[in-house]
C-alpha cells in the first residue's frame, strides 16, 4: 500500500473515531462538563443505571428497531418479489423510480407527511393520543421497506433461473420454488435489510421527532431534548455503553462469520 493511500486512511478513521474517543474519555469524568477531567469516576454510569425514565426509553428505541428490521425485512422481501416478477421493463423501473424517491427525499419532508397523515387520521376517526408507540413503530418500517427492496433485489437479479427452470422441471411447485430455492438464495439480502432497518430505525430523529408523542420517547428524541438543556455526561455515559454494545455485536458476527467460512472451507 502507498504512503497516500495509508495516510488517506489514517486521516478518515481518525476523523471517525476521535470523537467517540473524547466522548468516552469524559464519560469517565467526575466533574459535570467536558472542560476540565477532574479524575476518575464511574458517577455519570452509576446515575444512568439508575434512570428508571431513560432505561425504559432504551428499551423503546430497541423494540422498536427490533420490530422495524423484522417487518421492513418481510415487507420489503414481497416488495422486491413483487418488482422481479413483473415482465415489463417499463413497469418495473417504474416501480424501482418510485422506491428510490422514497429513499432520497428529505427525513423532514417525510416526517412532515407522516404528522399529517396521522394527524388526519385522528381528526377523522376520532383516535385521540394516536402519536406514540404505534405511529413511531409504522413511520420506521414505511421508510426502511425500500432499503430492504434494494437491498433483496440485486440477489435476486443475481440468482440463476436455470436452479427455477430445473426445480419446475422436477414438479415442484410455486410455494416450494418459493420456500426451498428462492428465499435461501436471497437470505444474506433479506438479512443485510434487516439491519439496515434495524440500524435505520436506531439512528432516526428527523421522522421520530415529527412523529412521536408526549408519552414515548425514543433515545435519538430523548438526547436532543437532555442536549438542550445543557450538556450531561450521561449522554457521554450512554453513547459509550451503546457503543461497546454495537462493537461487540460487530465482533461476534465476525467470529460467526469468519467460523462458517473455515467450516466451508474444511
Amino acid at each position: 500500500m502507498k504512503l497516500g493511500s495509508k495516510i488517506y486512511l489514517v486521516t478518515i478513521f481518525a476523523i471517525l473515531y476521535i470523537p467517540l474517543i473524547y466522548l468516552t474519555y469524559y464519560s469517565f469524568n467526575a466533574g459535570k462538563t467536558m472542560i476540565n477531567f477532574d479524575g476518575f469516576s464511574l458517577v455519570h454510569y452509576t446515575e444512568l443505571f439508575k434512570n428508571s425514565r431513560m432505561l425504559i426509553i432504551v428499551i423503546n428505541t430497541v423494540v422498536v428497531a427490533l420490530l422495524c428490521g423484522l417487518f421492513s425485512a418481510i415487507f420489503g422481501t414481497l416488495g422486491a418479489l413483487g418488482i422481479y416478477s413483473l415482465k415489463s421493463k417499463k413497469r418495473r423501473n417504474s416501480y424501482l423510480v418510485g422506491n428510490n424517491i422514497l429513499i432520497i427525499s428529505p427525513d423532514v419532508i417525510i416526517g412532515c407527511s407522516f404528522l399529517l397523515m396521522f394527524t388526519f387520521i385522528s381528526k377523522q376517526f376520532g383516535i385521540d393520543n394516536i402519536q406514540g408507540f404505534w405511529s413511531v413503530l409504522l413511520s420506521h418500517i414505511a421508510f426502511s421497506i425500500p432499503i430492504v427492496v434494494l437491498m433483496v433485489l440485486p440477489k435476486l437479479y443475481e440468482m440463476p433461473h436455470s436452479i427455477v427452470n430445473a426445480a419446475i422441471d422436477l414438479g415442484a411447485n410455486y410455494k416450494q420454488v418459493l420456500s426451498q430455492i428462492v428465499i435461501p438464495y436471497i437470505t444474506p439480502g433479506i438479512m443485510a435489510g434487516f439491519f439496515m432497518g434495524l440500524t435505520y430505525s436506531l439512528d432516526d430523529f428527523a421522522v421520530t421527532f415529527f412523529v412521536t408523542g408526549n408519552g414515548f420517547q425514543t433515545l435519538s428524541v430523548e438526547i436532543y431534548s437532555m442536549a438542550r438543556q445543557g450538556i450531561s455526561l450521561q449522554i457521554n455515559a450512554l453513547s459509550t455503553v451503546l457503543s461497546v454494545f454495537v462493537v461487540v455485536a460487530v465482533l461476534i458476527y465476525y467470529i460467526l462469520n469468519t467460523s462458517k467460512l473455515k467450516r466451508e472451507v474444511k
